[in-house]
């Protein structure tokens, strides 16, 4: 089982810098910018899934904190069926394109486009369902040294079929989550659970937690973004290969877009800390 903690890499190094004795200046080489797409459609259960958005921004320099938004851009995501929905930026400059009249259907194929500046991206994936949440196992002698508290997320894993999970972690203490990824390789068809741990919550504090139903490919990108975010040299580390998305320029392949679009079902609780 594979653990996450999302944090933007910019203002992960800046508090690992700001925590050092003394200030270090470097002169590091910026890249050029690179558009950055987050397209992830989530589908909650007893939702009708109609109000989905779409993130565009781009990279930007080590030391920079703002990330850069954009606009101008032409959005929208087509089923196999050839129905398109729109995406608007509604609040320009914001970078956030709004769809109000989307239509989730279960293992259905939906295709990305976004135009931008003459450039025109595109990916396919299939939106996946998944199965409930059926109940919470809390241990207060987890982790490696039992002093961390211990959550099981559990559900029942379909058989025949080869499955793949996310679980997103968010308790009221942290500034941010904590995804793990999975699948059912040893365990299909049968009882399955994720597994989370902290040693920072404490009784009544509030975890929210939501599952995933992901495509292998999906699985595989977010397995790679892991291993880079556990990475524990700190700043000076040697940088790590860039992680291509599904997500592919048609009009030029080498000015490739970074991010991926994703569409999954999802089941979601909020659980109280014993």
């Amino acid at each position: 089982m594979k653990k996450i903690y999302i944090l933007p890499i910019i203002l992960l190094n800046l508090l690992m810098l700001s925590s050092c004795e003394e200030v270090v200046d470097v002169d590091l080489e910026t890249a050029k910018p690179r558009l950055v797409i987050d397209a992830s459609i989530r589908w909650q259960k007893s939702t009708d899934g109609r109000e989905q958005s779409i993130k565009l921004s781009t990279t930007t320099g080590f030391y920079n904190s703002t990330i850069p938004t954009v606009s101008g851009a032409v959005v929208s995501v087509t089923n196999a069926n050839n129905q398109t929905f729109s995406f608007i930026e509604e609040q320009a400059g914001s970078g956030l394109y709004l769809c109000h009249d989307f239509i989730p259907e279960i293992n259905q194929n939906y295709q990305l486009m976004v135009v931008l500046n003459g450039q025109t991206y595109t990916a396919t994936e299939t939106l996946l369902e998944v199965n409930p949440i059926t109940s919470i196992e809390q241990n207060n002698e987890g982790g490696l040294g039992s002093d961390e508290i211990e959550i099981k997320t559990f559900l029942n894993d379909p058989d025949g079929v080869d499955n793949y999970y996310m679980f997103r972690y968010k308790a009221n203490i942290n500034a941010v989550p904590t995804y793990n990824v999975d699948n059912d390789e040893f365990v299909q068809g049968n009882e399955f659970f994720g597994y989370y741990t902290n040693d920072k919550i404490k009784t009544g504090d509030v975890l929210d937690i939501t599952l995933y139903g992901i495509s292998k490919r999906y699985f595989e990108y977010m397995s790679k973004i892991i291993l880079i975010a556990q990475g524990s040299d700190g700043p000076f580390s040697t940088p790590p290969a860039t992680v291509r998305g599904n997500i592919v320029n048609q009009t030029n392949t080498n000015n490739f877009a970074l991010g991926y679009f994703s569409l999954s079902e999802t089941d979601r609780l909020s659980y109280t800390i014993q």
